[in-house]
């Protein structure tokens, strides 16, 4: 290596990688300095996810060479970079659920005792001892499913540390964290730099970019088209490096104008923890209303109760004037009623669907000729969906899950715009989709509510609770702690009232 490149712990060169006639990398250059952290941004299918995949060997790339610390390798699979000092958090966790948190930290690499047995006392101390270096308090017994999806990637974190990683990978970590949980990764993250480990950032979001990240690189369309310090760049630049236009504007106009109350919620408590306490409020037809507030404040809890999922154990749903108490989801869809859940692989998507199955899933009836489906009605719809959503895709037979995050989340939203909801409930909507995306799914949001449909929206990202709603409710521990008008409310007010209860 260069006296150029003394400091370069990872240096990919001319990386290409095709699928059929479809280039997913042209060519790529990217250097990673040692104790640095690179940003990594793009658009949905811009190829950051083929680019890891050919680090981590789990695609072969078609041409180029991968140097660790001066060293030419080829990774076998993820396994092998894990052993020689590379790992990788993914944004959709993939743990064993039933397991403890020690459990899953030394999987695959049990310590053995003097006798042949797990040494369990050992692993213990151990991962005691990497949760208080890393400032984290975590019950290491608890079973993973019991766990807030923030804390459980918390615990990813802290295994891709235990393998002694020269270089962390980070895909969306913080898609599912509140502002302080946010602050204390990247407290650990700084940390992290300071030891020495170098750390490669993959996220939409702006801000934590230019707060976190050293160096930015962008991806258009398989190719490196922007390498800058952070410092040397800007917001605008980079949204037009990612997107090849200018977006002045993050958030579009929200212009639409509510009507009456369409929806009321009276003291509405549920029978199982985590558990909403006495929740009242009002939505008005063609309203915006975002609910704010910390993970585990009852959010998510409070969509599947009124969707039908959680059991009530007081309270009272009124829709349009009339008494609902939705025994199911198929009950409140037949209502008019639609939630985008938080985690689109676990409970929004058949992944081993194609594309017209999981967009036509949720309004088959309107797919029959005669006694059977007619695959030419879905295909047809589906395809409609595409080009609406704009969704980077070879067609609808493609697998959904060959798609990029960003990517699989419209086809979640096409799957419910096809059943026209009057009440439509987002949990996260906007989660791993990149700026471009993202203000299309606003201007799809203000024009739904434009048309009179109700949008009941939970996001954990301030600029986006602010950015496109008329009204916010903020929970806390269960309770609704107040209910702000957009216009006139700050950060610092969803802060405080999100504590309120703590």
């Amino acid at each position: 290596m260069s006296e150029k490149q003394e400091n370069v712990i990872l240096s990919i060169r001319n990386m290409s990688k095709a699928f059929g006639r479809n280039v997913v990398l042209n060519r790529v250059n990217l250097d990673v300095k040692e104790g640095s952290i690179m940003g990594l941004m793009g658009e949905n299918g811009a190829g950051k996810s083929t680019m890891m995949k050919c680090l981590f060997g789990i695609y072969q790339k078609d041409e180029g060479n991968i140097y660790l610390d001066g060293k030419e390798v080829a990774f076998t699979g993820p396994k092998d970079a894990l052993e020689n000092g590379i790992a990788m958090v993914h944004q959709e966790l993939n743990q064993c659920l039933d397991l403890s948190v020690v459990d899953n930290l030394f999987l695959g690499r049990y310590p053995l005792s003097s006798s042949g047995c797990i040494d369990e006392t050992r692993m213990k101390k151990e991962a005691a001892e990497l949760f208080r270096s890393l400032g984290l308090t975590v019950n290491l017994t608890q079973p993973m499913r019991k766990m807030s999806v923030s804390v459980r990637q918390m615990c990813e974190i802290a295994k891709a540390i235990s393998y002694h990683s020269k270089i962390i990978v980070l895909d969306e970590p913080t898609s599912s964290l509140t502002q302080p949980e946010v602050e204390k990764l990247f407290k650990m993250m700084r940390k992290l730099k300071e030891q020495g480990i170098s750390l490669i950032y993959i996220s939409h979001k702006m801000d934590e970019i230019f707060e976190i990240c050293d160096q930015v690189s962008v991806l258009r369309d398989g190719n490196m088209v922007t390498v800058k310090d952070t410092v040397s760049t800007n917001m605008n630049e980079l949204i037009s490096a990612m997107v090849g236009r200018s977006l002045d504007n993050r958030f579009p106009p929200v212009d639409n104008e509510p009507g009456d109350i369409i929806l009321s919620v009276k003291h509405l408590s549920t029978k199982y923890a985590p558990y909403l306490k006495d929740v009242s409020f009002d939505v008005r037809e063609g309203e915006i209303f975002g609910f704010y507030g910390l993970v585990g404040a009852g959010r998510t809890e409070l969509l599947e109760t009124l969707f039908g999922v959680r059991t009530r154990a007081a309270g009272r749903v009124y829709y349009d004037g009339k008494l609902m108490n939705f025994t199911g989801p198929l009950e409140a869809m037949q209502h008019g009623f639609a939630m985008i859940t938080e985690e689109r692989k676990s409970n929004g998507l058949f992944l081993k669907g194609d594309l017209t199955f999981n967009t036509t899933i949720a309004n088959l009836s309107q797919y029959m000729q005669g006694p059977a489906l007619s695959k030419s009605k879905m295909q047809k719809a589906t395809v409609q969906q595409i080009n609406l959503m704009r969704i980077k895709t070879m067609g609808p037979e493609e697998l959904i899950s060959s798609l990029s995050g960003g990517n699989q989340q419209k086809v979640v939203f096409s799957k419910w715009l096809e059943r026209e909801p009057m009440i439509f409930m987002m949990d996260e909507p906007t989660r791993g989709i990149d700026v471009g995306a993202k203000y299309e799914i606003y201007e799809l949001i203000i024009n739904m509510a434009k048309e009179g449909k109700t949008i009941i929206l939970v996001s954990s990202e301030m600029p986006e609770i602010l950015g496109i709603t008329n009204r916010i409710a903020v929970m806390s521990n269960g309770f609704l702690s107040g209910i702000v008008n957009t216009n006139e409310t700050n950060q610092e007010e969803l802060l405080r009232l999100s504590a309120k209860y703590l």
